[in-house]
């Protein structure tokens, strides 16, 4: 599939996915608390996205049973929600989520404390959200893609703390995921020039120790090799010709 170019409709069309998304995981912050399970944040969101007149992206997605991504501590992504998976005091866990809004898809994710957490837990995620707006620094018409892929590697790294290789960010528009890959870390080639009007998910994904990873025998979670905690920070992002547009930001 080429990378698709938004015209203007579409990205009315998407800035509007973008704020119901924002506002979705906005009200699910305040709902993670100790002593709630994670299929309850999935069972609100349905109904946070519901209200809004949307469809979740992740219903369904490939077989993907929930609304929402809930990983928790050395989970690092697509998490899947269970009634007996409880929250406890100290735990970080990230909220990963998309919607639709009239065939166009946003997608947003956000690592939180539970209650109290550690020092280390607290930078871990501090930095993999900053790691996400340095490389938003180069997201810009007349750039190449893999400098905000080397700029994020380079931030999270500078802090001990290193960027998952098996998994990358994405295009998306009228599908979740579409062209181009958008990786985390330093490539060989410059990738593709950015054009005003393309629309990416970029997803720094952060472990506190090694960046190896394996996958549940669920086929979907995927965890870190040596149980370190793991954070996540994404946003649609829509290129223009001055600063970028963060679609899933209020």
């Amino acid at each position: 599939m080429p990378i698709t170019i938004k015209n203007e409709k579409e990205i009315e069309l998407m800035q509007e996915a973008g704020r119901i998304l924002a506002n979705v995981l906005k009200e699910l912050e305040s709902y993670v608390q100790p002593g709630i399970s994670t299929l309850e944040i999935d069972r609100k969101c349905y109904e946070i996205i519901k209200r809004y007149g949307c469809k979740p992206s992740f219903l369904n997605y490939n077989g993907f049973p929930a609304s929402i991504c809930v990983s928790v501590n050395d989970e690092v992504v697509h998490g899947i929600p269970d009634k007996e998976h409880i929250l406890k005091e100290g735990d970080i866990v990230s909220l990963d989520c998309g919607v639709i809004y009239e065939g166009y898809h946003s997608d947003a994710a956000r690592t939180l404390p539970v209650g109290e957490i550690s020092p280390e837990a607290k930078k871990l995620i501090e930095v993999t959200e900053q790691s996400f707006f340095e490389g938003i620094k180069y997201a810009k018409a007349g750039n190449h893609l893999h400098e905000i892929s080397e700029a994020i590697q380079a931030y999270v790294e500078s802090f001990g703390f290193s960027v998952v290789r098996d998994l990358v960010g994405h295009g998306i528009g009228r599908h979740l995921h579409e062209e181009p890959q958008v990786p985390n870390f330093k490539q060989r080639s410059r990738g593709p020039k950015l054009v005003a009007g393309m629309t990416l998910a970029i997803e720094p994904m952060v472990n506190a120790g090694r960046y190896d990873v394996y996958w549940a025998d669920n086929d979907w979670t995927v965890l870190t090799e040596d149980g370190s905690l793991s954070a996540h920070y994404e946003n649609t992002v829509l290129i223009t010709e001055g600063e970028p547009k963060i679609l899933t930001l209020l």
